[in-house]
């Protein structure tokens, strides 16, 4: 058993990433009660230092400062030290993300800031080299000592910034959703598309799935070939790049280049979450068989690496692995040199290499290949004149080759807590898989993550937890938590058409509004009124890579409103998507999911509701179609909620499509349903 020089408190922690620096010679403590009273009790600045296990620099920055006994020495004599997860503690997170920000005019992980014993921020900045680090602190506490009026005159000054930083107010205006102007919204936002490679026009490039969630949808719903051709450029050029694992399947983070050729290789739950649901919603478009690929082949490393034997997701994957001296290096479970590939793939190494790029277009670093494709499989058949069937074939052989041989090497470090919020984006993903391909398993999996989710997560005052390792839960919700369990649950009921799940998302939502909800502003704060108090409030609103729980939440009240017939969360959703309207224009992708609630408004949303014996034949019919402007609700026998009472008619299966509680005549089969829908 290895043995450690030094042990701190970060030991007795369940993340992995806290374990991580749990043998720095940095005296580390996790945030709680006990550390920030301790602060005030000894009167010392605190040095807090955010972080979450798949951060590349966050290792770096841990070797070069945290594990070295000079750094200790400053940061033990003068400081009480933090480590945080902020993917266990995005509440905290925020707080000093958005101080850094103001500091510096940007911020990123490592995050790493200087507080007052009471926690307010005086100092910080995101990665630091030794000498720099040792410089900084030394100069904070230095200040602290002979004028510490100073830093709190500073620190009153920044708690105001950061209080107003994420402030949203009422929006008391008149409500007119038909005539905002999304169409010229859009052509600003296309000046950014790259039509060469698709995504944004600039490196690095993150996926942003709910950009093209809502995307698809406009083009679709507009008939707008241009942007739907944009988004499907985009989808491809994510498929075919080094973004992609060509090998085990599932994306990377982002790629560093235009092209989405070298990722930061670590693998997030949340994306493939997201990027599963997108290319299901594409393929349901056009029956791409790229997309369907993409979708099988990272469902599979995703119950195969992510899945846990309760049902769980776990949460990333790093993009480091250790080599054989002990060293962490970035991508190296997933590259290959060419005399490898030779070595592997013997006579099909010619086909490999142009299918994957082994070639200049492919090659990154140290003699190593980062798989890339350009051309598509039938330019690869006549090319090499092979039958499709055969190309298949060599491909699957090739992944089982590669894959045994990549796992012969160490593999990425594994973060196996599992946050609720993540969780039910994955469960989402199975469930939008499952609509477009049918596969069973998908179901299967959807169900057992939402009985984890209801058994572990869901506690009996009608909370969520939000992490669980090892048996435990010990971090009460936030509202991504609630926004995104909902969502899950209602594409369950759709799917099952099993009423439990629709009240459970019914239920969450009433705890919501006890529990997160401004009455002034008519938004949800991020946390809880239960939780201890930080140094603010915050509203999430802006959408990012996932998007805010405040839009997430207000597209489920927009849909439960309907299923459960509810004035007040009709009228919520409505004033929530009122109060950023201002904001959307100046900066469209940070509210793709907001126009994606608006389009609701813009054009007719249709209640489905499918009653009797073959109720589960109708809608599997209309689940394979793409339909982002439906509810569906549906039973087999008579029920008592609004949207399918007094509608079951005996001996018949009919599907009544209305809008806004206006219906049409029933109809029996799906092709009439469909003929209503357009």
């Amino acid at each position: 058993m290895k043995t450690h020089e030094f042990t701190n408190s970060l030991i007795n922690e369940s993340s992995p990433y806290l374990r991580q620096h749990a043998h720095n010679p940095v005296n580390w403590n996790p945030w709680n009660d006990a550390t920030l009273q301790l602060a005030k009790e000894e009167e010392k600045l605190m040095v807090i230092s955010v972080g979450y296990s798949a951060c590349h620099w966050c290792h770096v920055m841990e070797k070069e400062s945290f594990e070295d006994s000079a750094v200790a020495a400053v940061m033990n004599k003068n400081f009480i030290s933090i480590k945080v997860d902020r993917e266990e503690r995005p509440d905290v997170d925020q707080i000093y993300i958005n101080a850094v920000q103001l500091m510096t005019g940007s911020a990123g992980w490592p995050l790493n800031v200087v507080t007052l014993p009471d926690g307010r921020p005086v100092w910080g900045g995101t990665y630091f080299k030794k000498d720099d680090w040792i410089n900084a602190l030394d100069k904070m506490q230095k200040l602290y000592e002979e004028s510490p009026e100073k830093l709190i005159e500073y620190a009153d000054k920044l708690e105001e910034g950061i209080k107003s930083m994420d402030l949203i107010s009422l929006n008391t205006n008149e409500v007119n959703f038909k005539e905002f102007p999304t169409n010229s919204i859009i052509s600003k936002w296309e000046t950014n598309f790259d039509y060469k490679f698709g995504g944004n026009n600039r490196s690095p490039k993150f996926m942003m799935p709910n950009n093209y969630e809502f995307l698809l949808r406009y083009a679709v719903q507009n008939n707008d070939e241009k942007t739907l051709d944009y988004v499907l450029l985009t989808l491809d050029k994510i498929a075919y790049g080094g973004v992609y694992d060509h090998i085990g399947g599932g994306f990377a983070r982002y790629s560093t280049d235009k092209k989405w050729h070298v990722p930061h290789f670590e693998k997030m739950l949340y994306d493939n979450a997201q990027l599963v649901s997108l290319y299901s919603h594409a393929y349901s478009i056009i029956q791409n068989p790229l997309y369907k690929q993409v979708v099988t082949e990272t469902l599979e490393y995703i119950a195969q690496e992510m899945t846990t034997e309760e049902g769980a997701f776990y949460s990333s994957l790093d993009a480091d692995s250790e080599l054989e001296n002990g060293e962490l290096e970035e991508g190296a479970y997933y590259v290959f040199t060419k005399e490898e590939l030779k070595e592997q793939l013997n006579e099909d190494f010619d086909l490999f290499s142009e299918y994957y790029n082994i070639n200049n277009y492919g090659k990154w670093e140290k003699e190593n290949y980062v798989l890339i494709r350009k051309k598509s499989d039938q330019e690869i058949i006549e090319e090499f004149s092979i039958s499709l069937e055969i190309l298949q074939q060599k491909k699957q052989t090739w992944k089982q080759k590669l894959l045994s041989f990549r796992n012969k090497r160490a593999k990425p470090r594994l973060d196996d807590k599992s946050l609720t919020s993540w969780n039910a984006l994955m469960l989402k993903g199975y469930v939008d898989a499952y609509k477009v391909f049918e596969d069973k398993e998908y179901l299967v999996t959807a169900l057992k993550n939402a009985h984890f989710i209801t058994e572990k997560q869901l506690q009996s005052n009608g909370a969520l937890y939000h992490n669980y390792k090892d048996g435990k839960s010990s971090i009460n919700g936030y509202l991504e938590d609630y926004a995104s369990v909902i969502d899950a649950f209602i594409a369950l009921y759709e799917v099952t058409l099993d009423e439990k799940w629709i009240n459970h998302a019914k239920q969450l939502t009433d705890y919501s509004f006890t529990n997160f909800f401004d009455e002034e502003n008519s938004m949800f704060y991020f946390t809880s009124k239960e939780d201890t108090k930080l140094v603010t409030r915050t509203f999430e609103y802006r959408d990012n890579v996932i998007p805010a729980s405040n839009s997430m939440m207000a597209k489920n009240l927009f849909i439960l409103a309907h299923h459960f017939d509810n004035n007040k969360f009709s009228e919520t959703a409505k004033q929530m998507l009122h109060n950023v309207q201002p904001e959307i224009a100046n900066y469209p992708s940070g509210y793709s999911n907001w126009l994606d609630l608006l389009i609701n408004y813009q054009h007719n949303y249709f209640e489905v509701v499918i009653v009797g014996d073959d109720a589960f034949e109708k809608l599997s019919e209309l689940n394979k179609k793409y339909l982002p402007n439906i509810l569906i609700a549906g039973s087999t026998s008579e029920m008592d909620n609004p949207l399918l009472k007094l509608r079951y008619v005996e001996g018949e299966t009919l599907i009544y499509v209305c809008v806004n509680n206006a219906c049409k005549l029933p109809v029996s089969e799906t092709s009439e349903a469909l003929k209503l829908l357009n």
